[in-house]
């Protein structure tokens, strides 16, 4: 153990002169060398894979990646790395090492037993959790403390709405300006990353809400709110308009007919999800009437705006499909009956059942994926996203859909790849200290055992994961899936000892 010990001290001095990427990223080496010494913190050097950095630059085979606790202390040739007795060694060879994932639209962190541990299992570090409330604001604590493994969490507010909306508790109605401003005060207070605006704000709450959030600092993201234009929402600061809702719309040569339909029907307290339906249907219609100048024009005035498309093609697929489709899912042996079986009730409000009505929906997520493409050809920033706690979508599992749906929308593998990884990042403001391997950031990787630069169906071949510094070897993630599929047999409440039930309705 003395010998280990010295050999360790010996690494880290050699880091604390080796640690040029370090000091660019405003490290010191030789204090980072030192403390780590004195802590006793773990080092972890994966050698001898080929490394895709979540960057633009070429993959790097046969290099080595250092991680000394929490951070990535060193990367560069395996040829150039010192003696490293004292280190966990990894075994990279013949692998390729890429950044940890980040699902950017996901549901249902507080199923603890379940939704963490098939994350992670997938290579997912890190999630947007789109709506916030008591219990999952207690995991996420408990994953900061180190007293649950999970990924990194960025929480939303509560949900909120307007005082006519398709969702129930536990979201937040809101009908003045002085409430919207109050539910953006509560969401600081609760420590939510960013605000959850939905579909039905009245435009004078809406405005409010955006008002409010400069004010206090918070970003703000959710649905495009019907009775604004998006470019209006992004204008007022709305950062990301999730599942493409009214985007056909917008890029369409039948827009302003549209619109002024939306503009003109009421949102109705007695049939609340007639508009929805309205609005989808007329989104159906956008979209084969598709307009490349009008949507040049759209992509370039968000792009301005810094605001960003989250497709989450994963639920869109889902509802374009018939209920049955997935019925037989092997993924389903990972999720609670209940879960299921409130998938099964609800899933027939959304999806086709006449042969008109699937080739529709075919017609229209196709139209979907060449949207997307068009989007991101022009520069408009793209978040991966699967939206899971709806029905079919698994968590970890579904990103790895997303990414292939990304390709077919006509991203090259390592495009769909920094959607969540670098890009991810960069929209969440960690691009500091995440979403790439490099020197000076969060100490989350994933170990593949083939290139997803070449078929990005590669992100599914996970051999380990490294999430804040913790190995979890391909033995440990098997039980982990085995443990998360024993827990998914039994009753939810005792499945999972913090949950709401089922907040989700439909997609949020």
């Amino acid at each position: 153990m003395v010998r280990v010990e010295a050999n360790r001290r010996d690494f880290l001095r050699w880091l604390a002169t080796a640690g040029a990427g370090l000091a660019a990223a405003g490290i010191a080496p030789a204090l980072f060398a030192q403390e780590a010494a004195a802590a006793g913190t773990d080092v972890v050097v994966v050698l001898g894979a080929t490394v895709v950095d979540g960057t633009d630059a070429p993959a790097r085979p046969n290099s080595a990646v250092v991680l000394v606790g929490d951070r990535i202390a060193w990367v560069g040739p395996a040829a150039e790395l010192p003696h490293h007795a004292g280190a966990r060694i990894v075994d990279g060879r013949g692998r390729y090492l890429i950044p940890g994932l980040w699902d950017m639209h996901t549901h249902g962190i507080d199923y603890e037993k379940l939704w963490p541990p098939l994350f992670l299992a997938n290579g997912v570090t890190g999630i947007r959790e789109m709506q916030g409330y008591d219990e999952n604001r207690a995991t996420r604590d408990k994953i900061v403390r180190g007293e649950l493994l999970g990924p990194r969490v960025v929480l939303a507010s509560s949900i909120l709405d307007g005082p006519v909306s398709l969702l129930g508790p536990p979201i937040t109605q809101v009908a003045t300006p002085e409430e919207g401003r109050a539910a953006v005060r509560t969401a600081v207070e609760q420590g939510s990353d960013f605000v959850k605006v939905y579909f039905y704000l009245p435009k004078d709450v809406f405005l409010a809400i955006a008002d409010e959030c400069r004010r206090v600092g918070l970003p703000f993201a959710g649905h495009w709110p019907y009775r604004l234009r998006q470019v209006e929402a992004a204008r007022a600061g709305q950062r990301t308009f999730e599942h493409l809702f009214g985007l056909s719309i917008a890029t369409s040569r039948r827009r302003d007919e549209f619109l002024a339909r939306l503009d003109a029907t009421p949102f109705d307290p007695d049939a609340k999800r007639d508009f929805f339906n309205l609005a989808r249907d007329l989104d159906r219609q956008a979209a084969q009437t598709y307009d490349p100048a009008t949507a040049e024009r759209h992509f370039a005035q968000l792009k301005a705006l810094d605001n960003w498309v989250s497709p989450t093609f994963t639920v869109n697929r889902v509802m374009s499909s018939p209920t049955e489709t997935y019925a037989h899912d092997p993924r389903l042996k990972y999720v609670s009956q209940d879960i299921v079986d409130y998938w099964a009730d609800r899933l027939p409000m959304f999806t086709p059942a006449t042969a008109e009505q699937i080739d529709q929906q075919n017609a229209y997520f196709e139209a979907q994926l060449r949207l997307v493409g068009a989007a991101h050809r022009a520069g408009l920033g793209v978040l991966g996203g699967t939206d899971c706690l709806n029905p079919y979508v698994f968590p970890g599992f579904s990103l790895h859909d997303e990414l292939g749906y990304l390709v077919q929308a006509g991203l090259s593998p390592r495009q769909a790849l920094q959607t969540v990884t670098r890009d991810a990042a960069r929209f969440l403001g960690r691009s500091a200290t995440a979403g790439t391997i490099t020197p000076g950031k969060v100490a989350d990787v994933v170990l593949l055992d083939a290139n997803p630069l070449t078929d990005i169906r590669a992100v599914r071949r996970i051999d380990t994961v490294v999430t804040a510094g913790r190995v979890l070897d391909r033995a440990r993630l098997t039980r982990m899936l085995a443990d998360a599929e024993t827990a998914a047999k039994q009753p939810l409440a005792s499945a999972n000892s913090r949950s709401v039930g089922l907040p989700v309705r439909g997609c949020c």
